[in-house]
Parts: structure tokens; sequence; C-alpha cells
């Protein structure tokens, strides 16, 4: 569908993922004129993300979002793996009830972010994808800047408000002046392959049966000792399989990312899972890593910043989130538009927005794990001396030969030597301030 460059809407929201989905369909339940663009052919088809969602936000914006969002499995186990060469240390937990706004499921997101969209156009949003927003139209200089519309090549279109759903390429934020360059520090690069398997094969082999799903976290040296991980999601039939490794330190690598990916996949404990498995998807993404730390002044005159564009995503090692603090700042966003429309002063959308989100959990789980970026970053062993600490003494306490027994604090105390008592109790309580 073309933009017509004489209409003028109330809020135009660029890019139509999780958070400007959701910020377009609260938008358009309050009759608000809004215009959601998206760029790829159609909304999910440029993204790339493992697939997890906890739904509690989501629950908010649909309640009834169970019986008609394409959800692949609800996740009913966790795994958390330790790897050094073929060795592989594991934690498992599974569970079956839980709150409803405890849940969280697997999904894809070209089927969810289109999903997601298209409710908000059955709610009077007018989406347009295939259309990219080149630039943002401003008026005024320095501290009178003003965001006023978008341009997409030759086409103008404005509105009162502009809402800036990007994602963590935030390339029209930076070319208006509204935020400074990337930092490296800040980001990481994510990899995924989607492989097709039999619903038999998947469930037999991941001990699951019917919607049940896992989440399967990794740390170790699958990511050349870089910051970073690997993980694997359960869909329908399917298996996403990836790599996040940070993009600061990713030249210092002796591999590509690619070429860790691979590494991961042909994994002893990995590739089995994947065997007949047929390759349908191979994608990558800058992902926002930065946390609290990293995000930008959220709003000004015209405009706001929602979702990966304001770096709200969270990286704590046992689980990632990024979607439900996706949808939360949308939902935030809308409710600060619909409050400064009704009372005719759009140069406050920017403090009430500012105002929803400190009120909402969203704020204070961004700030309290804050310290946990600079915590990962600057602790190298957690990726490299820490998973052959674990999985050697793994391989101590189990091995059973004849030369005799050894005592088990000897075992233990000879692999604590490895790294150094004190070293070993220091990042401990410096990783579990930064929880």
């Amino acid at each position: 569908m073309a933009i017509d460059r004489n209409e003028t809407f109330d809020v135009i929201v660029v890019g139509a993922g999780p958070a400007g989905a959701a910020t377009a369909l609260r938008l358009a339940e309050q009759r608000v004129k809004v215009l959601l663009i998206e760029r790829g052919i159609a909304p999910g088809a440029k993204n790339m993300m493992g697939g997890r969602i906890y739904t509690h936000s989501l629950e908010r914006l649909v309640p009834d979002f169970r019986e008609r969002a394409p959800l692949e499995r609800k996740v009913t186990k966790e795994r958390i793996s330790i790897g050094t060469g073929n060795e592989m240390t594991t934690i498992e937990y599974s569970y079956q009830d839980s709150e409803p706004n405890e849940e969280s499921y697997v999904v894809l997101r070209a089927k969810f972010d289109k999903w997601l969209a298209q409710e908000a156009e059955k709610k009077g949003a007018l989406l347009v994808s295939n259309v990219q927003v080149t630039e943002l139209i401003t008026e005024g200089e320095g501290k009178k800047q003003r965001v006023v519309g978008v341009r997409c090549h030759d086409d103008e279109v404005y509105a009162k408000l502009v809402i800036i759903a990007e994602g963590s390429n935030t390339v029209l934020l930076e070319q208006a002046g509204l935020t400074g360059p990337t930092d490296p520090s800040t980001m990481a690069v994510g990899v995924k392959e989607v492989y097709k398997l039999k619903k038999e094969d998947l469930e037999n082999r991941l001990m699951l049966s019917g919607d049940d799903g896992m989440a399967w976290l990794t740390l170790g040296d699958m990511t050349s000792g870089l910051l970073g991980g690997g993980f694997i999601y359960t869909n329908q039939d399917s298996l996403s399989v990836g790599l996040v490794v940070g993009l600061e330190d990713i030249g210092k690598a002796n591999r590509s990312v690619d070429d860790m990916l691979t590494a991961f996949t042909s994994h002893p404990r990995i590739a089995p899972l994947l065997k007949n498995g047929q390759l349908k998807e191979h994608s990558a993404h800058l992902v926002p890593e930065g946390g609290y730390k990293s995000m930008p002044k959220l709003g000004g005159k015209g405009y706001l910043i929602v979702g990966d564009a304001a770096r709200m995503c969270m990286n704590l090692g046992y689980t990632i989130r990024g979607m439900d603090l996706a949808i939360e700042s949308g939902m935030c966003a809308a409710d600060a538009v619909n409050v400064a429309l009704r009372d005719e002063n759009m140069d406050r959308v920017g403090k009430l927005y500012e105002r929803q989100i400190k009120n909402s959990w969203l704020r204070k789980d961004l700030k309290r794990y804050k310290n946990m970026p600079k915590f990962l970053a600057t602790h190298p062993r957690i990726f490299n001396e820490y998973p052959a600490f674990v999985n050697h003494l793994m391989r101590d306490i189990f091995t059973v030969n004849g030369d005799g027994a050894v005592p088990m604090m000897k075992k233990i105390r000879r692999r604590i030597g490895d790294i150094g008592l004190f070293t070993l109790i220091r990042d401990a309580w410096k990783g579990v301030r930064s929880l």
C-alpha cells in the first residue's frame, strides 16, 4: 500500500516490531490516527531473535492472545550449559504449573510480528509494509529542533508525533542528531539458524510432549572466549539455534561468528539434536546488550523512542529479555501520547513518557540489573577460564579408575587452584552484586 503524501496523522510509528506494533495497537484502540511503517515485505521479515517472549505485558495488551497469537511452544523446561571443548555441564529445571503472568512462549518473529501488527491494523491503524523511512523530517535547529514527519525516499508524511521503533540500528536517530553514534561495547552480533525437524524427533530428543517447549542457554568456548553465548529454542517442528557475540572485540577472535555457530551446531551434545534437520533460515542482526546505562534520552520535541532503539534489552546470563520490554515501552509511549492529545499539549509528551517508564516495572528491572553488562564485559574469565574449571571439576568428580579414590575436597582444591581462591571469591561476589 502506498502512502498518501497529502495525508497527515496524529502519530507515525517507524518500525512494526513488537515495540512499534504494540504502540500502534494501543493508540488505535483510543481512535488515534496512526500510521505504522515497516521496511520489510511484512512485519517480522527483517527481525531476528532467539524466540522467547515473557507474556505478562502481552497479556495486558491482548488479553486473549493465547487463543489467537501464533505461539510455538510454552516453555516448561529450562537448561543452562557450560561448555569447553567436547565437554558440557548442564543444569536443567522443568515445571508445568505457572501463573498466567509468569508464562513464557517460544515464537517465530516472522509469524508473531505480522500477527501483532495486524491486530493494530484491525483496530484502525494504517499499516504500510515494504516502505523504508530514509530520513526524519525536522524543523528548527539546536534546542528548537522538532521532528515533524518522515521522508520515504521521495515521499513526505507529517504527524504531530513520530515514534521511533527502528530497532538496534538507530540510523534515523543518529542521522537526525537525536542520539550519538552507537557504542560498540554496548552491542552484540546475533546469528541464528532454524532447522526443520519431524515433530516426533524434536520431542523425543528433548523429552518434550504436547506443546511443551524448552529454552536452552549456553556459555563457554563456543564464542572463542568473547562475551556471549549460545541459545536453542524449540518451535513446533523446528529448532532455533544461534549465538550472540559481543561486537566490540569480535575482530580479536580467531574465527568468524559464522564459524563459531558452525562449531556450536557441530558440538557432540548439540549435533544429534539437529540430525536429519533441514536448514530453513540463516540470519544475523545487531542486538543491544548495554542495558540501563546505554539508554539514550527517550524523547524530545516531536518524537519518542521505544524498544531496541531505546536499548531496552537485558542479558542476565541465565535468561535474555527483550520482547516483553519492547511491548511495555510501546504501551507506555501510547499512554503518554493519549494524555498529551487529550490535553492538546504535545510538548509534554516526552516528560509524560519518561514518567510512564519510571512508574512501570520496566525501569525498575532495567535499573536493578544495570551493572550486569559491565560485569560480563570486564570478566572474560566467565567465557574462557570458568567453563574449563567447571567441566574439569565435573570430570574429576565422575571419573573412576584403578588408581584409587581421591578425596572429594582434594579434587575441588586442585581445580580451585587453577583459578585462584581469591579470584574465585572476588568474581562470585561481584557477580552476585550485579544481580
